[in-house]
């Protein structure tokens, strides 16, 4: 099917609307965990819970946290550069890398221009300021989404599932580790998702008129399950999140096991979730970003 000028129109149109959508979604989670007191008590129970079993992962949150730098970042990077250059696809090489470089800045500037109001939720933590959005889950999470843009059609759903979990863990791991509250992660996503659709945009603008989209390449199954599985798991979250709220002036230190763990269980669900939601976005419109036949 040739990609004609209206349906590029149409494309670009989405991709506005996503881009919007993420953030505004953005906007909402920095107001809600960072300037309101539910938001930050919520956030504080979820890192609280983290000790929960903590003895048992330790080694392994670990690892895959200290695997993300910024050498191991450049490099995937290159990696994903030659991978487009390979597919003799120059704009699409830019626009991965674009997407990568975008999200890492963006969430590294931001960290200094969000300031974080101490309300007295979480002393220990007041301290150290503002966390929001999470440096560590935006590495893993852009790589994962530029994946998508450059594999070829037959390989993208495993990359899409393979990269999906690879962040949805990273993000996870932040909070296990006691590095980051679940909004950073959550808001790490939406920064990657923003920056995701601005590459695709970079992507329709180079596009040839001649241009054909493969049907088959929609991998309208796939974003489905990743779609869906993540709406569920964020609506677990909420449900979890919000079961814990008539014990909102109990002070954290003084909840009970199971508590803590719901607020622990159920962000990690959320942030999950969020990955997966943002991954099935990009995977249910890379085939006409990227089609098959450049012409």
């Amino acid at each position: 099917m040739r990609v004609r000028a209206t349906a590029r129109g149409w494309t670009a149109v989405w991709l506005v609307v996503l881009a919007l959508a993420q953030t505004a979604a953005f906007l909402l989670v920095w107001k809600f965990a960072v300037h309101t007191g539910t938001g930050q008590w919520l956030d504080t129970v979820a890192l609280t819970g983290n000790r929960i079993g903590q003895d048992r992962i330790d080694g392994l949150v670990n690892r895959i946290l200290n695997a993300m730098s910024v050498v191991s970042l450049l490099a995937a990077m290159v990696v994903i550069f030659f991978i487009a250059l390979i597919r003799g696809r120059k704009a699409l090489a830019i626009s991965a890398t674009l997407l990568i470089a975008g999200a890492n800045v963006t969430t590294q500037v931001l960290k200094y221009v969000i300031d974080r109001p101490a309300l007295g939720i979480d002393p220990q933590r007041d301290a150290v300021g503002n966390s929001l959005p999470s440096g560590h889950t935006t590495i893993a999470a852009s790589v994962a989404l530029a994946l998508i843009l450059v594999l070829p059609a037959k390989v993208r759903v495993l990359g899409a599932f393979l990269g999906t979990a690879y962040a949805a863990v990273a993000g996870v791991a932040t909070l296990s580790a006691g590095w980051h509250r679940p909004s950073d992660a959550v808001a790490a996503f939406l920064v990657v998702g923003v920056w995701a659709a601005l590459a695709g945009l970079l992507l329709l603008v180079f596009q040839h008129e001649q241009a054909q989209v493969a049907p088959d390449d929609a991998h309208k199954v796939a974003a489905s399950v990743l779609g869906i599985g993540g709406l569920l798991a964020v609506l677990g979250c909420g449900l979890a999140l919000s079961g814990l709220l008539d014990q909102q002036q109990t002070p954290v230190d003084e909840l009970t096991r199971r508590t803590l763990f719901i607020g622990y269980a159920g962000s990690a669900a959320g942030i999950a979730g969020t990955m997966g939601v943002v991954a099935a976005l990009v995977l249910l419109s890379v085939h006409r970003l990227v089609p098959r036949w450049k012409g």
